[in-house]
C-alpha cells in the first residue's frame, strides 16, 4: 500500500496516512521505538484536529507495526472509539498480523475490526462502514 501522488500526505514518527477518494483513511505503520504515553496523546490529537468533528473508517498496513505498552493500548482502547467507525488491517509480515490481532483482541473493541491480506478487499469491507 502506498499512497497516491495527488492526494495531501500526513508524516508522523509512527505512520504515515492520507484519505482515499472514499474518506478511508489509509495508514501504513512505521517500525519505531516504543512509543511512550505522551508521544501516543500527541499523535492523536494532531490526527483528530486532521479529521475534524465526526467519525472515520480506518485501513492500517500493520506490516511493519512495534509493540506498544500496555499504557499506550489502553489509552487507544479508550480515545479510538471517540472517532473511529471500523478498522481494517492488512499485513505482509506474520509479526504484524500478530501485534495487530493481539491488539484488537485483547480488549474487544465498540467497533468492527478485522484483518484482510488483500487492500481492495479491505477497502470494500469498510465501505459498508462509511
Amino acid at each position: 500500500m502506498s499512497p497516491p501522488n495527488d492526494v495531501k500526505v500526513y508524516d508522523t514518527v509512527s505512520s504515515t496516512y492520507w484519505f482515499d477518494p472514499n474518506g478511508i483513511v489509509c495508514s501504513i505503520s512505521q517500525k519505531v521505538a516504543l512509543s511512550t504515553l505522551e508521544e501516543s496523546k500527541k499523535l492523536i490529537a494532531d490526527f483528530v484536529k486532521i479529521i475534524g468533528d465526526k467519525k472515520v473508517c480506518i485501513l492500517i498496513d500493520v506490516t511493519n507495526s512495534s509493540e506498544s505498552t500496555k499504557e499506550v493500548r489502553d489509552y487507544v482502547a479508550i480515545e479510538f472509539p471517540k472517532f473511529v467507525k471500523a478498522i481494517a488491517m492488512i499485513s505482509k509480515s506474520a509479526l504484524g498480523r500478530m501485534l495487530a490481532n493481539l491488539f484488537f483482541t485483547i480488549k474487544e473493541q465498540p467497533y468492527p475490526t478485522k484483518m484482510f491480506n488483500d487492500e481492495v478487499e479491505a477497502k470494500e469491507w469498510l465501505k459498508n462502514y462509511l
